[in-house]
């Protein structure tokens, strides 16, 4: 009987043992994980996961890979420009891993690898750049690094969405330079907007003069409409020059009035010297006919 006792306490034992086995064997990868399994060196045909697997140790070891995207920080970088200009320029590197075995099986860290990877092409990219198209083309800059950075890491099964550069960060000196050059060219603008508003002012003067020439109430109508609009504030003295041009109508109209009184009242001295001349001519040829018709008469 002892011994159907021992056996049957050495059946529980083994069955206790075999399923602590189990549950030290049981493994639980999240929905972004995937497990490289490797059972005695040699690695298995598609990663585990997500979910419950179950990894046999000591036979089996199991390599977990995170396919998230992962944001990493370039360290910033002295950089010699192609124009020879001296710059601190940093980024950040966004990238995920897209084949778990080769990311395990290609490189030892991809992690480390990636973030060298891109440190050395920053610098080598940026320094065949000029400082113009590093400022002002910046996407383009962005989109060269990360076509060159994910050349290099697709055979590690990463993939390089997005390579950012965030700061440039340029000496005092080319700061100061930059900024008379930026405050030149704002000065330049400035004098052609004012040049071509002159010259549009000038057209539009010149068209309204043509179309108030032949009109001279018109220019008149004008200089008061401009005298109203002044006399608006009531707090001030106008003293408004008037071209003595708009007076000649009403002058010439008042003389040849008073040309035409003086000689009808017979006092030519008090008419214009033009209406005199007039006068003696009439007077002369009246007077210059009379004798003629007298000698012919008087043959």
């Amino acid at each position: 009987m002892w011994m159907i006792g021992i056996a049957i306490g050495l059946l529980g034992s083994a069955l206790a043992l075999a399923t602590l086995y189990l549950l030290t064997c049981i493994r639980v990868l999240n929905e972004y994980q995937r497990g490289v399994v490797f059972r005695l060196g040699r690695v298995m045909p598609s990663p585990k996961g997500p979910g419950l697997i179950m990894v046999f140790w000591p036979v089996d070891s199991m390599t977990r890979v995170d396919l998230r995207t992962i944001a990493k920080v370039i360290e910033p970088q002295d950089i010699i420009t192609r124009d020879n200009v001296s710059v601190r320029v940093d980024a950040v590197l966004y990238f995920r891993v897209v084949d778990p075995m080769r990311s395990v099986l290609e490189v030892a860290d991809f992690l480390f690898a990636t973030s060298q990877v891109a440190l050395t092409t920053l610098r080598s990219t940026l320094g065949q750049a000029e400082l113009d198209d590093l400022l002002t083309e910046r996407d383009k800059v962005n989109r060269r690094l990360q076509e060159i950075i994910d050349g290099h890491t697709e055979p590690w099964g990463v993939k390089v969405s997005v390579v950012e550069v965030k700061d440039v960060d340029l000496p005092d000196p080319m700061k100061r330079s930059m900024a008379r050059q930026a405050e030149a060219e704002r000065e330049r603008r400035a004098k052609v907007i004012n040049a071509e508003r002159e010259f549009q002012a000038a057209d539009k003067l010149r068209q309204a003069a043509q179309i108030m020439t032949p009109y001279p109430m018109a220019m008149q109508m004008r200089y008061l409409q401009a005298l109203a609009d002044v006399a608006s504030d009531q707090n001030s003295t106008i003293i408004f020059p008037l071209p003595l041009e708009l007076l000649a109508p009403f002058l010439k109209s008042g003389q040849e009035n008073t040309n035409a009184a003086a000689l009808n009242n017979g006092r030519s001295e008090d008419a214009s010297p033009g209406a005199k001349d007039a006068a003696q001519s009439e007077k002369t040829t009246s007077t210059g006919a009379i004798p003629a018709t007298v000698s012919e008469n008087g043959r």
